[in-house]
Parts: C-alpha cells; structure tokens; sequence
C-alpha cells in the first residue's frame, strides 16, 4: 500500500510538473543506449519513501525491442539481510532527447521524469536527476566509487540546484 501511495503521489507530481517555476536540470548530450544497459548500484540518492532504508540497492535495465527500458530495482530493506523489494517500472525514452530523458512509469499511466544529468566517459558513474530537484541517483557500476570521484560529483549536484545535505549514501554489505 505504501509504495502505491509514493508511486501515485509521483506520478501527481509528475503531471502537476508544467507548474514548476525551476528550470529543467540539463542532461548530458548523447547517451549510447545500449552502452548504458546493465546494472547500476545506487552508490548515493535523495531517496523516495519506499528507499529510504534501501541497502545493497542496484538499478537494473534492459532494451525492449520496442525501445523501452525493462527496469528492475532491488534493495535489502532496513539493512543488509533486511527483506529484498524489487520493483518493476519500465523505462520510456522521450523522442528527441538524444536517449538522456526517460519517463519512468511505475503505474499506468503515469510517468516520472529521469533526467540522465551526469555520465562519465567510460560508462560507469552516472546521475539520475528531477526538474524538481526532489529525488537524485548517484550510481555507478560497482558497489563503491573512489571519494574524489565522489566528492566531484556532490559538487557537480550541488550546482545544479541539489540540497547536497538530503543525499543518503546507500550502504552495500556482501
């Protein structure tokens, strides 16, 4: 029930978005689809409701051959043995975005906004970011980045409008 209330909750606020006074966060120019697809551990995030006790927490995609986005969330809730949650939203790639905007749909027929804001050259640190400036991913394709590595990055957030001091570092326990 909980995660209903968040989805449909993200979902108003994602149709009530056109009333925002914030200028959309720039995304990066070219996003290889392909190249991005795997898994991602959210190293760091300003956490929805259903995340906020999200251990081990690793975002999973795949290209459908209709161009979307199988998506597959995973995280250990409450701490590393705590009860794993998976969630299912599919990935929609907005026409003309140069594949860096999604609308990320958990329910039918809403769709969140994901903004690909960060990526680096190689393909394995990235920054999921709103318009709102209300939820942010931090993830990379290993458990841990190095902390330049993540200092650079809260910088980087921070200047794009980002309250550096709502990020939670996800822990990741083997």
């Amino acid at each position: 029930m909980k995660a209903f209330v968040f989805l449909s909750v993200l979902g108003t606020v994602t149709i009530l978005s056109g009333c925002q006074t914030m200028p959309p966060i720039q995304t990066v120019e070219r996003v290889d689809i392909e190249r991005f697809m795997g898994d991602w551990y959210v190293i760091a995030h300003i956490p929805a409701s259903i995340e906020k006790q999200a251990y081990n927490a690793v975002e999973s995609y795949s290209l459908n051959e209709d161009g979307t986005i199988q998506t597959t969330y995973t995280f250990n809730k409450g701490g590393p043995d705590g009860p794993q949650k998976k969630y299912h939203p599919k990935g929609f790639v907005r026409e003309g975005s140069a594949n860096a905007v999604w609308g990320m749909q958990f329910i039918w027929p809403f769709k969140a906004e994901y903004r690909i804001i960060y990526l680096n050259e190689d393909y394995t640190q990235t920054v999921i970011g709103r318009t709102q400036r209300d939820y942010l991913w931090i993830m990379a394709r290993s458990p841990s980045i190095p902390k330049d590595d993540y200092q650079r990055i809260l910088d980087f957030v921070k200047s794009q409008g980002y309250d550096v001091g709502a990020i939670r570092k996800v822990p990741h326990v083997s």
